[in-house]
């Protein structure tokens, strides 16, 4: 009895497949893309620029993590779950929509009242009608409207002195979990005052505002109230 020889396999077809496979694949992932931690950073020094205006220590609130993980905030021992509401206490001192009581060891805000903006606006116009190229003028020009805007969305508030703000700096040895926690709490109290004063005047949260519809205005006048001033010193090694 003959063999009966046996016909070949078409592969074509199948390679079409799995070319439309992976065309499919490559469309419909997501790549997780990593996103840093958004922080100040001290800027170069320029042995020409004069010397800064003296800051108060009130207005910092400084952060030091050693290489044991331990917490030293404003110069004594804290542990990490109180750091949030003690930011927290420091963004707020006094208040920001009413007088409230003043802890004399942490900045006060200070009142943005709409008659004193006009006022700086009509001063700021003044300046560019004779100085058109006044780059300062122009620069003060926009803060001064973005506070108006703010008083229009949310009231006359207290703002932070411009120099107040939560220092944080890590010894060398300090290990990437606690770092990434106090990161974390630090921003958490930021994100938890926008959310609150978001429902409040908008009743949704600070991240459900979206900056692409009618909300820009709305986020911008929160960052006003609220802004995030977290800056991030050099490590050091304190053990030296």
């Amino acid at each position: 009895m003959a063999r009966r020889e046996l016909s070949e396999i078409n592969a074509g077809s199948m390679a079409d497949i799995a070319f439309l496979l992976l065309i499919f694949f490559l469309v419909t992932t997501t790549m997780d893309t990593d996103k840093g931690i958004l922080r100040i950073l001290p800027p170069p020094i320029d042995e020409e620029d004069p010397d800064p205006p003296e800051v108060k220590d009130k207005n910092v609130y400084i952060v030091l993590v050693n290489a044991n993980d331990q917490l030293l905030v404003e110069r004594e021992p804290m542990r990490i779950e109180n750091l949030k509401d003690g930011a927290m206490e420091f963004l707020t001192n006094g208040g920001v929509f009413r007088n409230e009581p003043v802890d004399p060891d942490l900045p006060e805000r200070e009142w943005v009242r709409r008659a004193d903006v006009l006022e700086d606006i009509n001063r700021a116009k003044a300046v560019l009608r004779n100085d058109p190229d006044n780059e300062k003028a122009k620069k003060s020009l926009d803060k001064l409207e973005e506070s108006l805007k703010a008083i229009d969305l949310l009231g006359e508030y207290k703002q932070l002195p411009g120099s107040a703000l939560i220092s944080l700096q890590n010894d060398n040895s300090t290990s990437y979990d606690m770092y990434i926690q106090v990161q974390n709490e630090l921003q958490s109290a930021v994100n938890q005052l926008r959310d609150d004063l978001s429902m409040e005047r908008f009743g949704v949260t600070y991240d459900q505002l979206n900056p692409l519809k009618d909300d820009k205005e709305k986020i911008i006048a929160i960052r006003q109230v609220f802004p995030q001033r977290i800056s991030e010193a050099e490590p050091k090694n304190y053990n030296e």
